[in-house]
């Protein structure tokens, strides 16, 4: 039987994709003028974009416990092997969640054959190694197999963002106000990363242009065979500038190809309008 993927909505991959790959989708809900939504499935990322250049700030919460558990009980019940991909547990309570409601179906299924993965990644980041997963597991590859290069690549991804105001994430309390201070002047961008699960600032520069030559740069300082990989590139409404950052990717590193997804609506919530973030692998499965 083929194993199961599951993945939750904060990996920003478009709604169409769980039909068309057979991946079970977990919605982190979205707070916002006065409304409770499910991420992808009852929301876009554009109202929350608009809502926040209008002054909301929206808020998130984790994904629905009773969810969980219906889903994981259905797969138990039904004797599936799967794997759950999960969002970095520094950035949000839904792996913990997810952990915990996985021991209480296992009180009554103690075969079920599910591994939840704490990824440590965000965004597409976590994106990119579902969509490999998914692939792996629609060829009936062994779940050993899957779960190998699900760790892999959850080790290797790296992450670059830069975002409009880094206000937003201050809000959230996804980076320090002291760093988000620092963001608001004269025009300063900064460049953030993900080490170990949590968005930490790395460098700040002044200007879009000279913040887009500089994430190129890095990826050359860090990502490991270029020309062989599917770089991620996930965009908070900014589909001019995203469209320049790939052309600057295709020419330099003439990857395997780039692929582009928005920023959801429950990252976005944190990110606001503007970000643009990049995803690619440090090291390369053998």
């Amino acid at each position: 039987m083929q194993v199961k993927i599951l993945a939750d909505s904060a990996c920003d991959l478009p709604k169409y994709f769980y039909n068309e790959s057979n991946v079970t989708l977990f919605p982190l809900r979205v707070h916002v003028n006065g409304q409770e939504y499910e991420d992808v499935k009852t929301i876009d990322p554009k109202t929350v974009y608009d809502a926040i250049r209008s002054g909301e700030v929206p808020k998130t919460s984790q994904v629905s416990p009773q969810l969980f558990e219906e889903v994981f009980m259905k797969m138990a019940e039904n004797n599936e092997d799967g794997i759950y991909i999960s969002f970095s547990s520094e950035l949000s309570g839904t792996y913990q969640t997810s952990v915990m409601i996985l021991d209480q179906v296992k009180e009554k299924y103690p075969n079920f054959n599910l591994t939840i993965v704490d990824t440590k990644c965000a965004s597409l980041g976590v994106g990119l190694i579902v969509k490999e997963a998914a692939r792996l597991a629609s060829g009936n590859v062994a779940k050993e197999e899957i779960l190998k290069d699900v760790l892999f690549r959850s080790q290797h991804m790296e992450h670059l963002f830069t975002v409009d105001d880094l206000d937003y994430l201050a809000k959230g309390g996804r980076v320090s106000k002291a760093s988000a201070f620092l963001g608001g002047l004269l025009n300063i961008k900064p460049i953030l990363n993900v080490e170990d699960g949590k968005l930490v600032p790395i460098e700040k520069l002044r200007g879009k242009k000279k913040v887009m030559r500089r994430l190129v740069e890095i990826m050359n300082e860090r990502g490991a065979d270029m020309s062989n990989q599917v770089i991620g590139i996930s965009h908070a409404d900014s589909e001019e500038t995203v469209l320049e950052v790939k052309a600057m990717i295709e020419e330099e590193f003439h990857p395997k190809e780039v692929y582009i997804s928005d920023i959801g609506s429950a990252v976005g919530a944190h990110t606001g309008p503007g970000t643009i973030s990049i995803f690619f692998l440090n090291q390369l499965p053998s």
